[in-house]
């Protein structure tokens, strides 16, 4: 037999003002479950929560931020102590985000904080102890085309915002081994930039990776086009060829270069004219100086004219030589081997030197060569098995290339946009890549 089950009033009531409390609260947390993409714990429901959002000053540590907010400090060591193994809160960082979730006893729900762009560090309350863990942002991917023309330089072309800086630097980096960006570049060379674009809640947040890149230096074209396989990653020129080369363009970031090589050049010390073997660029003391190749350290000490020198043994028979350096990295030594773009030294004035430049020489069977002139080894090029999809790739950055529109740097708006719906589909057609906080 059915039973007819009545509903007094004043359970309705209370009922109602119940669901108002909690939708109330997932509404006041909604960006906190789309951050860590429901990974919440419970919550009490009997006690209403208040939660507080801000950034790290200059100076600020854990200690000073619960007794800003009057937090209990016997849960500050008990945080500590959830985190020490995961992340330890000992330092935080000036302009890290932080979350704190506590109920109308101060007593804390959770802990969030920002560890860097791609992590975050969760403290929650399970039960009568806290447990931490680590999240990944889950980013949107979206491609975009960034353009642009120089004026002055490459960063000031790109943009002044940080992201900005950090775009300018990673193609600086993918042409280092045909352009040097601190003397090739002309007024009027222009750039065209496929880019990932990633976005949190729909805002953006920063670049990944560069798939493609097109620059006009003094008018000489340059790709470059982002290329996986085997597990392994590098950017090809249209040929499918490595542009990661045996010799970087310039072993330094400088001003100018104030003594080319030279059989013949008057010597500004001695004042006789006797040959300059190599090159000498310009930049002010401390300016770090990297190795243009991988190779072995065979000598890292003070030699003559010279002062304070390494000189690197390359395959090949070619040797690189970095002379009048004010100091050597530390751990610096005969005997170590170095990889390509390793900081070695930093630009000094020792020896016969009357002031602060790098002499740079490169030699092959113990002959002095011109640097500028030396023919570059060639990187590897794409395995024969994996060409027919390097093609497909390229083809789908091409019809991007050609149709999409290319924002204005000075704009800055552009970052709001993404492709054209049309090229949708091409962006789609490329090959994919890890998920962002996978």
């Amino acid at each position: 037999m059915n039973r007819a089950v009545k509903t007094p009033k004043g359970k309705i009531i209370l009922g109602l003002t119940l669901i108002l409390v909690l939708s109330g609260f997932f509404s006041l947390y909604h960006p906190l479950i789309n951050l860590f993409k429901g990974k919440t714990s419970p919550v009490p429901e009997t006690l209403a929560l208040k939660s507080i959002n801000n950034t790290i000053e200059e100076g600020e540590t854990l200690s000073t931020i619960f007794t800003k907010y009057g937090l209990r400090m016997e849960e500050l060591f008990a945080i500590k102590s959830a985190a020490a193994s995961i992340h330890p809160l000992r330092q935080l960082h000036p302009g890290k985000s932080y979350s704190i979730v506590f109920d109308e006893q101060n007593c804390i729900n959770s802990f969030t904080y920002g560890i860097d762009d791609d992590t975050i560090l969760k403290i929650e309350r399970v039960d009568d102890c806290f447990q931490a863990h680590k999240y990944n942002i889950a980013y949107e991917t979206r491609i975009l085309t960034i353009s642009g023309s120089i004026n002055d330089n490459l960063i000031a072309a790109v943009g002044t915002e940080k992201e900005d800086y950090l775009l300018a630097l990673q193609v600086a980096d993918i042409l280092a081994w045909d352009i040097d960006f601190t003397t090739d570049l002309r007024t009027g060379d222009s750039f065209r930039i496929i880019a990932e674009g990633l976005y949190l809640d729909g805002e953006f947040k920063k670049y990944g990776k560069i798939l493609s890149v097109e620059f006009i230096n003094n008018n000489q074209p340059y790709t470059a086009y982002f290329f996986e396989h085997d597990g392994k990653f590098d950017y090809y020129d249209a040929a499918g060829n490595s542009l990661r080369k045996a010799f970087l363009k310039a072993p330094l970031s400088f001003r100018r270069i104030s003594s080319y090589f030279s059989k013949k050049r008057f010597h500004p010390v001695l004042k006789i004219y006797r040959p300059h073997h190599g090159i000498d660029y310009a930049a002010a003391t401390g300016t770090p100086v990297s190795a243009v190749g991988d190779g072995k350290i065979t000598f890292a000490g003070r030699k003559g004219a010279y002062g304070n020198l390494i000189i690197i043994t390359h395959n090949n028979g070619y040797k690189t030589y970095y002379g009048h350096l004010s100091r050597f990295r530390k751990g610096i030594r005969q005997g170590i081997r170095v990889k390509q773009g390793d900081l070695i030294g930093y630009v000094g004035a020792t020896g016969l030197a009357t002031g602060p430049h790098l002499h740079y020489e490169m030699r092959r069977s113990d002959t002095p060569i011109n640097p500028s002139s030396a023919k570059n080894i060639a990187g590897k090029p794409i395995p024969s098995s994996q060409k027919a999809e390097f093609k497909r790739m390229t083809l789908a950055l091409n019809t991007i290339f050609t149709a999409a529109v290319f924002f204005d740097t000075k704009d800055t708006e552009r970052k709001k946009y993404s492709l054209h719906p049309s090229l949708i589909a091409e962006a789609n057609s490329l090959p994919q890549t890890k998920k962002q906080g996978s």
